[in-house]
C-alpha cells in the first residue's frame, strides 16, 4: 500500500498528515508508530488523518508517536487546519470548524503558514502538588500538563525529570505531559516539555504552552494577555485569553516541509 502523505511543522512538533476525506485508510497502531519512527521511518511527533465530518469541515483525526490515538493536539489542530486550507477545503462558516476527540474545535487562518487555534477552556486547575523534588501545578488544556516553574530551564535534563514526573500515576492517573517553564518578562515564558505518547522531549507542544501561560496568570507570573511563549525549536507562540479563560486562542507557524509517498 502506498501513502501520500505531508510533513508539517507547528513551531517545531512536527506531524505526517494525510488525506483521508475517502476514507481509504485505517491504519493498525504498528503502522503508524513505524511511519512515526525516527532513522528508521518518516519522523513525527504524531500522525494526523484529516477526514470528512458530519458536523464540521473536517475532522482531525490524531494519533501520538506510540501508534495510539491520542488527546487533543494544539500544534497539530493548527497544522491541521492549514493542511485543509491547502488541500481546498474552505469554511463553512468565518472559522474552520472541525472534530478532534470528543471536542469541536475553531479556528482561521490568520495569514501565510499562520494559524490562529480557538481552545476549549481549561478544567481541573490544581496546585501545589510534590512529585519527588519538585513542586508542581496541574491544568487539562485538551489533554493533561504538570507544570513546574524553574530558573535555569536550559540545564534541566527534561528527558529524565520529565518521565519520572509523566509516571507518577498517584498524582496523575493515566500520566501527564510535563512542562518546565521559566519566566523571562511580565508577557512572556520560556518552556521546555516531555510529552506523553512521543515519551521524550519535544520540540514544542501546543496545549501544554497554553497550559503555561494560563497557570502563570493565574499565580500572577505574568501579568497580561497574550503570553509569548518561546519553545524550545526557538519559535514563539502566542497565547491570548480573557480574565475567564473561557476565550482562548493559540497563533503560531505551521508549515509544509516536504511531501512524499510511503510503502506500507
Amino acid at each position: 500500500m502506498q501513502i501520500d502523505f505531508t510533513k508539517m511543522s507547528g513551531a517545531g512538533n512536527d506531524f505526517i498528515v494525510i488525506d483521508n476525506r475517502q476514507a481509504h485508510f485505517n491504519l493498525p497502531h504498528e503502522q503508524v508508530r513505524a511511519m512515526c519512527a525516527r532513522r528508521t521511518g518518516i519522523g513525527a511527533d504524531g500522525l494526523i488523518l484529516v477526514e470528512t465530518s458530519e458536523t464540521a469541515d473536517f475532522r482531525m483525526n490524531y494519533h501520538n508517536a506510540d501508534g495510539f490515538p491520542g488527546s487533543m493536539c494544539g500544534n497539530g489542530g493548527r497544522c491541521a487546519v492549514w493542511f485543509a486550507h491547502l488541500i481546498g477545503i474552505r469554511p463553512a462558516a468565518g472559522r474552520y470548524r472541525f472534530n478532534a476527540g470528543p471536542g469541536t474545535y475553531e479556528a482561521e487562518v490568520t495569514g501565510e503558514e499562520s494559524v490562529r487555534l480557538h481552545m476549549l477552556p481549561p478544567t481541573d486547575f490544581r496546585d501545589d502538588m510534590q512529585a519527588g523534588a519538585w513542586n508542581c501545578h496541574f491544568v487539562n488544556t485538551g489533554s493533561p500538563h504538570a507544570i513546574a516553574y524553574v530558573n535555569d530551564l536550559d540545564k534541566i535534563d527534561v528527558f529524565t525529570e520529565g518521565r519520572a514526573i509523566r509516571h507518577r500515576e498517584e498524582l496523575f492517573p493515566g500520566g501527564a505531559n510535563v512542562n518546565f517553564l521559566e519566566v523571562t518578562a511580565p508577557d512572556a515564558l520560556s518552556i521546555r516539555t516531555f510529552e506523553r505518547g512521543v515519551e521524550d522531549e519535544t520540540l514544542a507542544c501546543g496545549t501544554g504552552t497554553v497550559a503555561a501561560a494560563l497557570m502563570s496568570y493565574r499565580l500572577g507570573k505574568v501579568a497580561s494577555s497574550p503570553v509569548k511563549v518561546t519553545v524550545r525549536s526557538g519559535e514563539t507562540l502566542m497565547v491570548g485569553f480573557n480574565d475567564a479563560m473561557d476565550d482562548i486562542y493559540l497563533e503560531g507557524p505551521a508549515r509544509v516541509v516536504y511531501r512524499g509517498t510511503i510503502t506500507l
